[in-house]
């Protein structure tokens, strides 16, 4: 059996890292595409796709599709919507779903296991067939606010995010996690006098770094890309969310330049979290290496 020698083994990192960078540009393509495209008329922008100049910031580049954009539909206001939307759903989610994971993993309770299968049974449901029901619920309920009791939840931001806060793929994901953590560490500090809740936030949270950035991103992605449902509650301008704004580009006349420049500009909200996430689990992985 030949020796791996320094020369091969260079070699292999070369070629393992130059077929990665290709995959890699396969995925960047279509973001380059679409962010090089924004800048271009509309009809320069449909020539160059059928050469590599599609991919390329040449010809006559402006912000005129940004400025359209804008006077077209209210973008701010649709990328702040799902910002807000989106933001305030994967917090609660991430705190409902991993007390129920807690639980289901952790505590003994007559019906447990039944209950944790009903909700895993639940992934097998399309939206579709839940979602006529669900808008007859939540059209009739009530919510106390600032004006005092209301009845109906219909074009508010409540009704985009209190329906999707629980959901049995992210409360899996956690008792997955959980039950695979070390048992010693429970009991050490059911030993100890710690209640259940200074386990779940000091014990067992600070170890779940890597299961709360995968259901993170998984809710997150839901949420930003919301479309039937929104489209569904809200008929107000003022609750729409991105992907509804994005009907405002294909009425009447179709400008590709615009639609290019508001992809782009919701792609950016998108990036920013995944940048965000990236380093807050890079270092959650690094603090729980150091106390472990």
């Amino acid at each position: 059996m030949a020796a791996i020698t320094p020369d091969n083994h260079g070699l292999r990192l070369f070629v393992r890292y130059l077929v990665l960078s290709l995959i890699a540009l396969i995925f960047v393509f279509p973001l380059v595409f679409m962010a090089v495209s924004s800048f271009k008329p509309t009809a320069q922008l449909l020539s160059d796709t059928s050469s590599l100049r599609a991919f390329l910031p040449v010809g006559d580049l402006s912000f005129n599709n940004y400025a359209d954009a804008f006077r077209r539909a209210p973008v701010g206001l649709f990328v702040f919507n799902s910002v807000l939307i989106t933001g305030t759903t994967v917090l609660l989610s991430l705190l409902i779903c991993s007390l129920a994971g807690f639980s289901f993993a952790f505590l003994r309770w007559k019906g447990r296991d039944v209950v944790l299968s009903i909700i895993i049974a639940t992934l097998i449901i399309p939206f579709e067939t839940i979602a006529i029901p669900l808008l007859l619920q939540v059209s009739k309920l009530p919510w106390i606010g600032l004006q005092g009791l209301e009845w109906g939840w219909l074009n508010t931001y409540r009704v985009q995010i209190i329906p999707w806060i629980a959901d049995g793929l992210t409360i899996f994901l956690f008792v997955q996690y959980f039950k695979g953590l070390p048992g010693e560490l429970i009991e050490a500090s059911r030993v100890e006098g710690a209640s259940w809740w200074q386990i779940y936030y000091r014990v067992v949270m600070p170890l779940s770094g890597p299961v709360v950035a995968t259901a993170a991103i998984l809710k997150f992605l839901i949420m930003y890309n919301q479309y039937l449902w929104p489209l569904i509650v809200v008929q107000q301008e003022s609750y729409r969310p991105v992907m509804v704004g994005l009907g405002y580009f294909f009425q009447l006349n179709v400008v590709w330049g615009e639609v290019m420049a508001y992809l782009t500009l919701i792609t950016v909200p998108v990036l920013a979290f995944y940048l965000f996430l990236q380093r807050a689990f890079i270092a959650s992985i690094a603090s729980t290496g150091v106390k472990g």
